[in-house]
């Protein structure tokens, strides 16, 4: 199947952690990765107006994006502009500087995001996942759907499957209002609160950011989400509709080592789904193939993709305690990318204001860890409410 990497080149993937225990082999084994990368690269799909435009043509952006699509770009970025913005949002200096609003919003959605204890918060981890929602409900046989921000500016919104995005999309209907007459789109603010969740929560990833984005007032396709009930199967052929294929599906399905599940197990309201809620960690690998504290909840989905011969060896390889957390990063900043421009036809004409995202934290270390443990092992309920907005445990008894 176009789009998903053959099982061959997973499984030279999967070996090469073996040049460990036979140095004279890793030359070989580097060999046969660095191979299996080209393939994956050769079966990638272009998207949006990079489907049909020469290189000629490409501005900077435009060629920029084009080589992170097809594996031969980082999509992080490390450039930031420290600098104050030049004026309020609305003053002539902020207005001829097309990155200046984002640098306010940015503002906001950072303060909004943290948490009292370092780690991020439900609100992070909403927008995140209201990214997903949003770009998501788009497959190449739509003609319309994906990031155009239509979750938010029709009835689907009320209608989808947006158990725990309550919060994070008032707030962005707020944000929305604010920050909408000086040319922000919806579906701009919807994928650049995803970014700017992602490296607010500690060791995540700062992913380049594109706007420009068109809104959509017409509500997406359904049908196009994947639930957590649903086979190994079902997931590939529904990523693969949107030119997703099993390895950034896997990068993908990563994040949610910061999540904290509500309505999966309604009797489990708060129970993560490893144990670093709120951390931009890889815990969430091999914790879902393992044996973790009791108070982590495992989706059926994930535990099947964590044991399934097309996503295990990607699974494996991210599960690495030295090399998976950069590896998983880089695999998912470029998985995001292109999740975040599915039915985007103006990315040529997309412009670039990564620099206004804060720092990334590429270090962390939760200072309540004792009490966090403790309530890993199914001890104090009454701390769910204060893992889920990132609050330091403390004074508890």
């Amino acid at each position: 199947m176009k789009g998903i990497i053959s099982l061959t080149s997973y499984v030279l993937l999967a070996t090469v952690s073996v040049s460990n225990a036979h140095p004279g082999m890793k030359d070989t084994f580097s060999e046969l990765r660095t191979r299996a990368k080209a393939e994956r690269a050769e079966a990638k799909q272009l998207i949006g107006d990079l489907k049909t435009l020469k290189d000629a043509q490409l501005t900077a952006i435009g060629k920029d994006i084009k080589a992170i699509l097809l594996d031969q770009k980082d999509a992080r970025s490390n450039t930031i502009d420290t600098s104050i913005p030049p004026g309020n949002v609305d003053s002539a200096a902020c207005k001829a500087d097309p990155c200046c609003v984002w640098k306010w919003i940015s503002y906001e959605m950072t303060a909004k995001f943290n948490g009292s204890s370092g780690r991020c918060n439900k609100l992070a981890r909403g927008a995140v996942r209201l990214g997903f929602h949003d770009a998501g409900v788009w497959s190449t046989s739509s003609s319309y759907g994906g990031a155009d921000g239509s979750i938010l500016l029709t009835d689907e919104f009320s209608r989808a499957d947006n158990n725990g995005l309550d919060a994070i999309g008032s707030q962005m209907k707020t944000w929305y209002t604010k920050y909408k007459p000086f040319g922000v789109t919806m579906a701009d603010l919807i994928q650049f609160g995803a970014n700017v969740a992602t490296v607010v929560c500690p060791l995540g990833p700062r992913i380049r950011s594109f706007v420009g984005r068109k809104d959509n007032a017409k509500a997406g396709p359904t049908g196009l989400l994947p639930k957590e009930t649903d086979s190994v199967d079902t997931i590939l052929k529904l990523f693969s509709a949107k030119t997703i294929d099993a390895h950034d599906l896997v990068a993908l399905v990563g994040a949610h080592t910061t999540s904290q599940q509500h309505f999966v197990d309604q009797s489990r309201d708060g129970d993560p789904q490893d144990t670093t809620p709120g951390v931009w960690d890889v815990a969430f690998y091999p914790q879902t193939s393992g044996n973790p504290p009791p108070r982590v909840l495992k989706f059926k989905s994930d535990v099947l993709m964590s044991g399934d011969s097309r996503t295990k060896p990607e699974w494996l390889e991210f599960s690495d305690r030295n090399t998976g957390q950069d590896h998983w990063n880089d695999d998912y900043a470029r998985a995001y990318t292109r999740l975040s421009l599915l039915g985007v036809n103006n990315i040529n004409d997309l412009k670039e204001c990564t620099k206004v995202l804060p720092a990334e934290r590429k270090t962390f270390v939760s200072q309540d860890q004792v009490l966090l443990d403790r309530w890993l092992q199914g001890e104090f309920d009454q701390l769910n409410d204060m893992v889920d907005n990132a609050i330091m445990l403390t004074g508890v008894s």
